[in-house]
Formats: structure tokens, C-alpha cells, sequence
């Protein structure tokens, strides 16, 4: 029904056979995600698709309004070495462009287990990620104006970018921790210490 839907709206054949073999290699839930980072499928060209700073997907300048078909292209996306970013099958590679990151995390919950502080993410196509050792945070000051922009470690080299309401939840949880000798500002979760700024750069943020 999408593939037909998309055809139809944008004379996409392309894109709609696309779909097609996404839909089929994605496959059942139950079997997990695609394989996509064993796959190496020659290159056939950027197509004109877009995923902007806030996860809206767009089409030759339409967004996708359609969630089961972000979803859906969202299993099959990779980021390669050369830092551009691809809808892979096992057939194809077609380049896209991406803004920021490829996913935004839109919840989050903060719990607890063996004692220690879990956070766990939600993000815009459905991904729910526990923070720690193989899905960590990183942290950028961006801009003029000091912007923090928390980013989390989905799979692959695929991020999703802290949405700013879920950024300010996430800085409620931090703490000041010494490390080496330095006053941070830090998270935990996993049972990992994850530094975010020195604690005097974060005062100085918050005049």
C-alpha cells in the first residue's frame, strides 16, 4: 500500500520498488533488524531524501507523513567511514542527506537496576535504547549562543540527537563528579560515568 502510495503521489517508480525490497528485507519484527551492516551492495546514486534536525523525513521536498514507512526506511539505514549516511539492501546503496542525526529521542525513562542509574530512550521511529557501555552518550556545545546538544549511540554510527524537552529532563539528572582531579558535570547509566562539561563551564552557561 505505501509503495503504491508514494508512486502514486510522486511518479517515484524508483523509490517505490524501493520500498518494496526494504519492506522485504526489514522482514517480521520478530526477526530483528536487517543485517544492513553485513551487506556491501553496490553504489547506485543519491536519491533526493532528506531527514531533517527535528526527524521529519522528507521526499523531493514532501515529508512522509506516513510513520510505518519512516519506520520502515529507518531499518535499513547505515552510516558509512565516509560519513554519509545510506538506505541499505542487499541489492543497493542509495545515498540521503541528513541534517543532524538520523533519529531524535523523544522519551525518556529513568529507573534503576543492581543499584545503579538506568536511562533508557525512546526514540522518533520507535528504537528503545538503554544507556551504557555499547549505547553511549556524547556531548556537543554548539553555536554561538553555548547550545547543549546531547547525542546517544543507537546501533552502527547511527545517533539519535536528545530533543531539547528531554535534554532539559536528562540535565536534571546530573551530578558533579570529580574526575581526574576535575569538578564534572556527569551522567550515569549502565554503570557508566558519562562527562558532560567541567561544572564551572556549566555555571557560567546558566547566567
Amino acid at each position: 500500500m505505501a509503495a503504491e502510495e508514494i508512486k502514486a503521489t510522486t511518479d517515484a517508480a524508483g523509490l517505490a520498488a524501493l520500498i518494496a525490497r526494504a519492506a522485504g528485507d526489514a522482514g517480521a519484527k520478530a526477526r530483528g533488524l536487517p543485517p544492513v551492516d553485513r551487506w556491501n551492495p553496490p553504489f547506485c546514486g543519491d536519491i533526493d531524501m532528506e531527514i531533517r534536525a527535528d526527524g521529519t523525513w522528507f521526499y523531493m521536498g514532501t515529508p512522509i507523513g506516513r510513520a510505518p514507512l519512516v519506520r520502515l526506511f529507518s531499518t535499513v539505514l547505515r552510516k558509512d567511514e565516509d560519513g554519509k549516511t545510506y538506505l541499505v539492501t542487499p541489492v543497493e546503496r542509495v545515498g540521503i542527506r541528513v541534517v543532524d542525526a538520523p533519529f531524535v529521542a523523544v522519551e525518556m525513562n529513568a529507573g534503576e537496576r543492581d543499584g545503579e542509574p538506568l536511562l533508557t530512550f525512546r526514540t522518533n521511529v520507535g528504537d528503545v535504547v538503554e544507556v551504557g557501555p555499547e549505547h553511549p552518550l556524547r556531548f556537543v556545545i554548539h553555536g554561538e549562543n553555548s547550545e547543549l546538544k546531547p547525542y546517544l549511540h543507537v546501533r552502527g554510527q547511527l545517533e539519535a540527537l536528545v530533543s531539547r524537552p528531554i535534554m532539559y529532563e536528562l540535565v536534571e539528572r546530573g551530578e558533579r563528579l570529580d574526575i581526574d582531579g576535575m569538578t564534572m558535570f556527569c551522567l550515569r547509566s549502565g554503570g557508566v560515568t558519562f562527562p558532560v562539561m567541567p561544572a564551572d563551564e556549566l555555571d557560567a552557561l546558566s547566567r
